[in-house]
């Protein structure tokens, strides 16, 4: 390998990580307008999403839980969270996993969000 393409490699790279970077502050900038049933916070803040994982290919895979397992939206919620993810730009496909380990617990919240609901 030259020294060009070394260069051009690592360029790529470069080039790779900043539209992860950029396409995973857009997921979020999205998930931000998406709110819990039952509670008057976004998603994302309310600490629901665990892990967001992007490939080279722009697909998407997220953990997310509900603040609880009877939680009526259960069944349908991460269906709309994947659709709405979907929309987003450069995104090629989105798939979110429902998990329940760890528990949710009001600890997950950001500050901002516990000074917002008066838990601070």
């Amino acid at each position: 390998m030259d020294v060009k393409t070394t260069l051009d490699s690592k360029t790529d790279s470069e080039a790779l990580l900043e539209s992860s970077d950029q396409l995973r502050e857009d997921l979020i900038t999205v998930l931000r307008t998406i709110y819990d049933p039952e509670i008057p916070v976004n998603i994302y803040d309310l600490g629901l999403i665990y892990n967001i994982d992007i490939d080279e290919q722009h697909n998407v895979n997220i953990d997310m839980t509900l603040t609880a397992p009877a939680c009526p939206v259960a069944g349908t919620f991460p269906a709309t969270v994947e659709e709405r993810l979907n929309e987003v730009p450069g995104v090629n496909d989105v798939h979110v996993e429902l998990v329940w380990e760890p528990a949710w617990s009001m600890d997950m919240l950001t500050d901002e969000t516990k000074l917002e609901l008066g838990l601070l």
